[in-house]
Parts: C-alpha cells; sequence; structure tokens
C-alpha cells in the first residue's frame, strides 16, 4: 500500500497548490486498490454489481443455426439474379423442435423466428417478400434477397467455451439477461464497497432544525447519499458532525473502522477555522490540495486509520457493532480512502462525479472507471482562460438536423444547487482550451443515471 509520499514521487511535476484534474485522477488510480473479497449472488441480486470472475459460456448461443424471421427456408443457391423463383411448402418448422422431413430442389419449409433450420437449408425470405402461386406454393420476388439471408448461426452470439463476460464487468440488465441465456443461475461478484459519509460545520443544520442566522441547511448530505447508493454501495451516514476535536474524532474512526471509504464536504480549504483539516492530519496519511479547477478547487485525499479512541461517540444513523468494526477489519486493514470535498454544494457533486465515483468504481473491482463524455456543439460562446479544467453546468438537446447541441443553465456559481437540477449533463472545459465560441464542439459529461 503506497504512502500519499510515495504516490506523489511517482508523478511528473506533482505540485498540490496547483493540480490538473488529469493528475488528480492519476493520483487516485495509484491511491485506490480493488476490494479482494467476493460472493456468489442469485442473478435477481446481482445487479449493478461487479464481476470477481469471468463468466465462461458452458453453451452456444444460439445453440444452432435458426431463422432470424417468420417466413420460409429454402437452400439459396436456386436463386438467380432477375428471376423470380416458385418453391413448393412441404412442411412447417416451429421454434422449440426439430424439423425432420426432407427437403428437396424447388421445395421449401415454412419456417417460425427462432426456429432451427432444416438441413441443407440457408436461406430464409420473410412471408410479406412472398406471394401464393397456387395451391401450396410461393413465389419469391426477383432480387429481393440473396443466399445466406435471415439465417443465424450457431454461435453467433457466443461459442461454448468463449469468455461471456470478462472479470471487472459492471452487470448491468444487459449483463444478467447474457448470463441467463446460458442457464447460469449465479455469478460471483466482489463484495458490495462501505463507504461512510458526514457533514462537517458548526453552521450547517440537519432537517427539522429550526433556522438560525449564519446557519444553513445540510443539502450535500442528500445529494452525497443519492450518488453513493445510483452507484450501489453500501451507505454509512454519520450525519452532521459539529466543529469539535472530539466529535470529529470518533466521526472519522467510526467511519474509518466501517467503512472501504469516507467522504466529507467542508472544512478542507486553506484558511478554515475549523478543526477538520487538523483531524484529518492527525489521524491519516492525507494530501490538502488546490486543484486548477472551477468548481470545486480544494480538496483533501489519503487514508484515515481505525484505531482505537476514548473520544465521545458521534449520532449515527446506522448504529456501530462490534462486528462491523472486526468485517471492516478483516477486509481493509488499512484503514479508509479519504475523499474530503469542498463545502459548496455544485462542487460537492462536480468533484464526486469527476474523481470520486472513478475511484469508488476502481475500488469496487470495476475496470472501467472513466465517465464517457459526448460531443455536442455548443450554442452559445463561454469565456475560459487555459490553465484550469471547467465544469459547465449543461442543457444537452437535439438540434434540428439531429446532432446535439448543449448551452449552460446561466448562473455557474458554486452554490447554484438548483443549476444542477436543471441541467442534464456538465460541459467539460479541458485544462488546456481557451474560449469556446457558437458552434464550437465541446464534451459533455451526461448525467443519466448518476444524478
Amino acid at each position: 500500500m503506497k504512502t500519499i509520499a510515495q504516490i506523489a514521487a511517482e508523478l511528473q511535476g506533482y505540485d498540490p497548490q496547483a493540480l490538473s484534474a488529469a493528475d488528480v485522477n492519476a493520483f487516485l488510480e495509484r491511491l485506490v486498490e480493488p476490494v479482494s473479497a467476493t460472493e456468489e449472488l442469485p442473478l435477481f441480486n446481482a445487479l449493478g454489481r461487479v464481476l470477481a470472475r469471468e463468466v465462461v459460456s458452458p453453451i452456444s448461443v444460439p445453440p444452432h443455426d435458426n431463422s432470424a424471421m417468420d417466413g420460409y427456408a429454402f437452400a439459396g443457391a436456386q436463386l438467380v439474379a432477375g428471376q423470380p423463383l416458385t418453391l413448393r411448402v412441404v412442411g412447417t418448422a416451429l421454434a422449440g423442435k426439430a424439423w425432420a422431413g426432407d427437403v428437396g430442389p424447388g421445395e421449401c419449409v415454412k419456417i417460425m423466428t427462432g426456429a432451427i433450420m432444416p438441413t441443407g437449408l440457408d436461406t430464409v425470405v420473410p412471408q410479406e417478400f412472398t406471394t401464393a402461386a397456387g395451391e401450396g406454393c410461393i413465389t419469391i420476388a426477383a432480387d429481393v434477397l440473396k443466399t445466406g439471408d435471415n439465417r443465424r448461426f450457431k454461435g453467433e452470439d457466443l461459442m461454448a467455451g468463449g469468455v461471456a463476460l470478462a472479470q471487472g464487468a459492471l452487470l448491468t440488465p444487459a449483463a444478467l439477461g447474457l448470463v441467463a441465456s446460458l442457464g447460469l443461475p449465479t455469478v460471483t461478484v466482489y463484495r458490495r464497497l462501505r463507504v461512510a459519509y458526514f457533514s462537517t460545520g458548526d453552521e450547517i443544520l440537519s432537517l427539522g432544525e429550526p433556522p438560525r442566522e449564519g446557519a444553513v441547511y445540510d443539502s450535500n448530505r442528500y445529494t452525497v447519499f443519492g450518488l453513493l447508493t445510483r452507484l450501489g454501495v453500501e451507505v454509512v451516514d454519520l450525519g452532521v458532525v459539529p466543529d469539535d476535536p472530539a466529535q470529529l474524532e470518533a466521526a472519522f474512526r467510526t467511519a474509518a473502522r466501517r467503512a472501504d471509504a469516507i467522504i466529507t464536504s467542508g472544512g478542507v480549504s486553506v484558511g478554515e477555522a475549523d478543526h477538520t483539516r487538523t483531524m484529518m492530519k492527525q489521524l491519516g496519511d492525507v494530501a490538502f490540495w488546490r486543484i486548477a479547477m472551477r468548481p470545486g478547487r480544494p480538496m483533501a485525499v489519503g487514508r484515515i486509520g481505525g484505531a482505537p479512541s476514548q473520544a465521545k461517540s458521534v449520532p449515527s444513523a446506522y448504529p456501530t457493532s462490534a462486528e462491523s468494526y472486526q468485517n471492516n477489519s478483516k477486509h481493509n486493514p488499512g484503514g479508509a480512502v479519504l475523499f474530503g470535498l469542498p463545502g459548496n454544494p455544485v462542487a460537492v457533486m462536480v468533484t464526486f462525479l469527476a474523481f470520486v465515483r472513478p475511484a469508488l468504481l476502481r475500488m469496487m473491482g470495476c475496470t472501467h472507471t472513466a465517465p464517457p463524455l459526448l460531443r455536442a456543439t455548443s450554442t452559445e460562446a463561454m469565456r475560459k482562460k487555459p490553465g484550469r479544467t471547467e465544469y459547465q453546468r449543461g442543457l444537452v438537446t437535439t438540434a434540428p438536423d439531429g446532432t446535439l447541441q448543449v448551452r449552460t443553465t446561466g448562473n455557474q456559481g458554486s452554490g447554484v444547487l438548483s443549476s444542477m437540477v436543471q441541467a442534464n449533463g456538465l460541459i467539460v472545459l479541458h485544462h488546456g482550451q481557451g474560449n469556446v465560441a457558437v458552434g464550437d464542439a465541446v464534451d459533455v459529461m451526461v448525467f443519466d443515471g448518476v444524478i
């Protein structure tokens, strides 16, 4: 397990006071490690989990050559360019069982979608491409198909013995269907990642508390809960922790014992008056960054250990148990990975999407962790100085010509949470990029399925 100093030494030009977004992700790739424990689950319980072992197909899919259409199967060698073809229907092949008869020249078999192709036949003409030609006969119009059309080959999807899904694949609805098509009732997945989170600060109000001057209601706790739930991790909510050293220490120690990762919001900026930064330094190996980005410049990362403490316990929505301590100690002896996010609501969500989510996916054992970016045409000009990455809240729509276009949601202040509700993606203006003119192509990180 590498220390912060060891990772920093591996990154050329590492500067914690001016870190690019790319360097942040490169650092986190070195910091986090996938969980190792696994479990076997029924398919109905495996959605959103990550495969710990590749799925090898025990059968070929489809298991035989079959028809892709309702129509008539025949030997395609009888087709002649520019000429219609008349065939006599000698039987019907239904899905679920093989047709055992013989088909000679000038003959065909009526066939249903998915039915096994009779021996010697290789082409299917759809029903709508034929006309009746006397009793028991059909005529195929000239040049409407070619030999081999509408025939699905054995193993066209998967061959027996081939890898159907690789280790590290995220089990999507389509993946569950693929595994089921192989007749496999269970899959081996990595255990569910545990992530603890809490908000910090004396100015933060929990829901239900009366308003007071200078205080704000805690929105970050709920957006982080939503983001983590969408990710499919086990969430451990430690609530709002006041700016009190004993309670902060207890919260960090409890989180480190119970979880693989800890997410906090607030208290990581240089010059903060609270005790959060001090406690992070005291309890772990932590780096404090100023990232060349907007919004979300301050961030803390590292590891927090789980040594015993006599500090006063912190109220939690999930009571701590000796069993949870023991289980996490066994799976995570090095403590928990820490992500200390800024306090502004939009900055919390942006830094989570850009940095924390890919890191957590890696910890879950997922192979593909980088968020996909779409290209869209900007419908407005955007001012941007090279030297930092900007994440503008954007609204992607379809232009009249079918291409994607995007505009900002307006006010891009890091406290304007309503803009994240209006947006359906983040316009990513990269580190070296300058001003954007109307009609320029830009990258967009879409929200669908994430927020």
